[in-house]
């Protein structure tokens, strides 16, 4: 029960191609990337085909779009990305003495849970703030994994229903259509 401009957004996102060739990042930082949403979002229950979320990350920097406001303890999306990312892997590298795309995923856990306490070790962390960076970037991500049709079946989400005709809109009443 959706138009037609929804119908094709959803499909878009079911259809996308699972590979990527990233538009701005580097090939090296855009591994990173996917490596750390992996780590944020394990999808077990999908290891062939994961829900990409880097893709949508890239992309957004790349177009130079943004969600309309940023905290001012950090900088620009691009410069924050470039920055948050080399830190992360400034982090691995203090921990472990390895990039973090080669760390297993304890450790690369460790490294996260590192830079989410807001104190990481690193050169990066002097001058971008770690807590609002890990922030953002964990928000970014969440906002992609649930804008996808997948994540929002897992939930049960039906919310995408954009045309009239929505009638019961009380506490635990459902439309005809909407699944139990």
């Amino acid at each position: 029960h959706v138009s037609e401009a929804t119908r094709a957004a959803v499909q878009g996102r079911l259809d996308a191609p699972a590979a990527y060739e990233p538009r701005l990042l580097a090939p090296e930082t855009y591994a990173l990337l996917e490596a750390v949403a992996g780590r944020l979002f394990p999808q077990p229950d999908r290891p062939d085909q994961p829900i990409a979320l880097a893709p949508a990350v890239d992309q957004r920097l790349a177009q130079g779009e943004s969600d309309g406001w940023r905290y001012d303890a950090l900088p620009p999306d691009r410069e924050a990305y470039r920055m948050g990312l080399g830190g992360i892997q400034e982090i691995a590298r203090a921990l472990f003495q390895a990039d973090f795309t080669a760390l297993p995923p304890e450790q690369q856990d460790a490294v996260l849970h590192a830079l989410a306490e807001g104190h990481p070790p690193g050169a990066a962390w002097a001058t971008l703030d770690a807590g609002r960076f890990f922030e953002e970037l964990l928000a970014e991500l969440t906002e992609n994994y649930y804008a996808h049709p997948l994540a929002q079946e897992e939930i049960g989400y039906v919310g995408l229903a954009d045309l009239p005709a929505w009638t019961r809109i009380g506490l635990n009443e459902r439309e005809e259509r909407e699944p139990e």
